[in-house]
């Protein structure tokens, strides 16, 4: 049986010569490993970095590090699963738990080694964890990276409860399942976007708070005045070097900004007398480790939260996933369906 793929095109790299291939199978599993039919995958940044060209990664790469679906077939010695288990995968499946150190970092998949854009994979059980109760596969695949950034920033870095107000910017994966999350603690939380439309569905979901930035070039001062000019206590902060001055000018005394993304720009002036003003700390996320991805799925099974999915796209339609995430006009994650 062959395995229907996703591969990058030869250099340099571009959403147009993404390929679709057939494969050979990967046989049964060896010792400690698992056999997975992978049935759903869904975008984040990283993913469009890799297949844009915009990370290092040489021809023929399996982009996409979300992946879930069920176990066919496992190793020996393999106890934490069986087969018909419903699985999702870990961003840095070299990471257990703890500290993230540097050589963790260099095993990623569909960045450093192949990923999820595939029908079936056989690696380490390790790299996958248990997906939550009730979750479709398509829901679970949401997971891997955007939902467990927005928990690492929120309770891992963070410490998220009912006396926290939480800002969160515009309605892309992390953004929202930090809404979802910070809700779910009984926590305040601001909402930043573009568009009237969007702010108002995040209301619906539960934000307390609405700023247009359109609207208010200092957002960050707006948000600031709607919590009596004490300030959020964090700001998940995807716009990077473009948004983060605001972000500073939002965030109290002592607060905690986890920058998790860098829509707005890789680099830019940092406005240090703020920053040490205000005591604040300015902390660099990617991802979690697979011991807290084990945190969240518990609490997502506890408090219901259903992931929310903005389209759905066959596995060979990966460029038009890609081209629709880029536009900005999603709300919620981009999957595609394997």
């Amino acid at each position: 049986m062959s395995v229907r793929a996703m591969q990058l095109g030869a250099k340099p790299a571009t959403l147009d010569s993404l390929k679709a291939v057939e494969l050979p199978d990967p046989g049964a599993p060896g010792a400690g490993e698992i056999r997975v039919r992978i049935r759903a995958s869904s975008l984040n940044f990283h993913d469009y970095a890799v297949v844009a060209g915009m990370l290092p990664a040489p021809a023929d790469r399996i982009p996409m590090s979300d992946g879930a679906g069920e176990v066919v077939a496992i190793g020996d010695g393999v106890t934490e699963f069986a087969v018909g288990d419903a699985v999702v995968s870990v961003f840095f499946p070299l990471w257990e738990d703890g500290t993230l150190h540097q050589p963790m970092q260099f095993c990623v998949p569909g960045d450093s080694t192949d990923g999820y854009a595939r029908t079936e994979v056989v690696v380490p059980a390790r790299w996958f964890t248990r997906a939550p109760k009730g979750l479709s596969h398509s829901e679970a695949a949401t997971l891997t990276c955007a939902g467990l950034t927005a928990w690492r920033a929120l309770f891992v870095d963070g410490s998220t409860g009912p006396a926290s107000t939480v800002l969160i910017q515009g309605t892309g994966g992390v953004s929202i399942f930090a809404l979802q999350f910070a809700k779910a603690a009984g926590a305040r939380v601001i909402a930043t976007s573009s568009s009237d439309e969007k702010l108002e569905r995040l209301r619906a979901m539960g934000a307390d708070e609405l700023v247009n930035y359109r609207a208010h070039a200092d957002w960050g001062v707006k948000a600031a005045e709607l919590t009596g000019g004490r300030g959020v206590d964090t700001v998940v902060e995807i716009g990077g070097a473009g948004t983060l001055e605001q972000s500073m000018m939002a965030t109290r005394v002592g607060g905690h900004i986890a920058v998790i993304g860098v829509l707005a720009g890789f680099a830019g002036p940092v406005n240090t007398a703020l920053l040490m003003n205000k005591n604040l700390r300015v902390q660099g996320l990617t991802v979690g480790s697979r011991a807290s991805q084990l945190d969240m799925i518990a609490a997502i099974e506890t408090n219901g939260i259903r992931p929310v999915i903005d389209r759905h796209f066959a596995l060979e339609s990966l460029g038009d996933a890609f081209r629709h995430q880029i536009s900005g006009a999603h709300f919620g994650k981009i999957v595609v369906d394997i």
